[in-house]
């Protein structure tokens, strides 16, 4: 619940970077070590009778656990499936790893492109879920909260990273065949291309869609900012923006699905920002499923004991710990840092300096707030102090003069009221 009246966020403070008209060529990196793909469900107790070691498997196949109906993963290589394990990823999340060791030569699955003769919403579902950008198409066969609006953001949601707004200008003519599948295949009338503000004359006209601009300024790329930009509404304790007929997508996600529907071929190279340990900027070309230690080494990257790795930008990232964790759908940027230059974060309390309230672009108490997180009474912190309110851009862990990980607790806190839910609904 909201406990205060909500009037608009207040002003931020930090400018996206935008690319130049010479767009930069990505480099490209090719694993010629195993790559992994992760299945979206939990390894059972007895094995999969598709998924064993010594299984050969086709660029392009969609890998099951079973026969059954369920989630599936792209083989993102042509070999033989040398592991099947657990794998577990942020705030619960569960899924099987699927190692592959690779041939030299693709040879590739055909049964997309027979399938794609006939397209229908289901046909996306099951092959397109895993494209770069990781589109959740899935979310478009929920009959209970049907989709009637998709927002395709054409920016980057964090700092230094220029992976999406890349895509939209490199591939427009992809990103546009997207949208014209999404309207003709999955049935969704009304899609909206958001995109920063300084670049909106770029693209109002270009594409199947509504052209709308968002401020440049961070951190207006974030989904619940966006969200509030251009339907005047934030999500209340529970809700979903599928809750309310949207569902978003990355500019990447869109251009995968109109490459995939032209060529016949499931897309497999993810586009990536890598920011390195002296803060130069690179943009890389990797399959999904590829070890970060190759795009590391393609830039003579090297990590010493105590760097630290990144999925994503500096506001909003998370932490991995192993270079043979696998490019995923949607990593959008690995950040490298020195462990000179990490300021690591205390259990040192809150001095009530007001650095985050005035930060804040919620205009929350987050001094208040984060005390009910830090001792874990997440609800009492939704109730008073409007927990969900926040859009997660992490400007409050930015200046926390305490180093208190304010953005971890905010997330944790909505992973366990989330979780709270189901078992709710299960006892009444």
């Amino acid at each position: 619940m909201l406990s205060k009246p909500f009037f608009g966020y207040a002003k931020p403070r930090f400018q996206y970077e935008l690319l130049s008209t010479a767009l930069p060529q990505p480099a490209s990196v090719a694993s010629t070590g195993a790559m992994t793909v992760l299945l979206p469900r939990e390894m059972g107790p007895a094995p999969s009778p598709l998924l064993k070691p010594g299984t050969r498997v086709k660029t392009g196949q969609r890998l099951t656990w079973d026969d059954q109906p369920g989630p599936s993963v792209i083989a993102t290589a042509t070999g033989v499936i040398q592991s099947v394990a657990p794998h577990l990823g942020d705030y619960g999340r569960k899924f099987t790893a699927i190692t592959i060791a690779p041939e030299s030569a693709d040879e590739w699955d055909e049964q997309f492109a027979e399938a794609s003769r006939q397209a229908d919403r289901q046909l996306l579902i099951d092959y397109l879920c895993n494209v770069p950008g990781a589109p959740a198409l899935d979310k478009l066969a929920d009959p209970k909260k049907p989709v009637d609006t998709i927002v395709i953001y054409g920016g980057d949601t964090d700092l230094l990273v220029d992976t999406n707004l890349y895509i939209l200008k490199s591939q427009t003519a992809m990103v546009n065949e997207g949208i014209h599948a999404l309207k003709e295949i999955a049935g969704v009338d009304k899609i909206l291309l958001a995109v920063p503000s300084d670049s909106f004359q770029n693209f109002d006209g270009h594409f199947e869609a509504d052209v709308r601009a968002v401020p440049n300024t961070y951190p207006h790329g974030q989904p619940l900012m966006v969200f509030y930009q251009l339907f005047g509404k934030i999500l209340d304790q529970g809700e979903r923006f599928e809750d309310h007929g949207v569902l978003f997508m990355r500019a990447e996600a869109v251009a995968a699905i109109g490459k995939a529907m032209t060529d016949g071929r499931i897309p497999l190279d993810k586009v990536v920002t890598v920011l390195d340990k002296q803060g130069g900027k690179h943009l890389v070309a990797a399959r999904v499923g590829t070890p970060i230690g190759a795009i590391l080494g393609r830039f003579d990257i090297s990590l010493e004991d105590r760097d630290r790795l990144i999925f994503g930008g500096p506001m909003t990232g998370t932490a991995v710990y192993s270079e043979d964790q696998p490019v995923l759908a949607d990593t959008d940027a690995i950040l490298v840092q020195d462990s000179r230059d990490i300021i690591l974060t205390s259990d040192y309390p809150c001095i009530n300096c007001g650095e985050c309230v005035r930060i804040c672009p919620s205009k929350m108490a987050v001094n208040l707030l984060v005390r009910f997180l830090e001792v874990g009474q997440y609800q009492e912190g939704a109730d008073l102090y409007d927990l969900y309110s926040c859009v997660e851009c992490g400007l409050c862990s930015f200046v926390c003069v305490s180093r208190i990980p304010i953005l971890q607790y905010i997330k944790l806190a909505k992973y366990e009221l989330a979780r709270a839910v189901p078992a709710e609904e299960e006892n009444e």
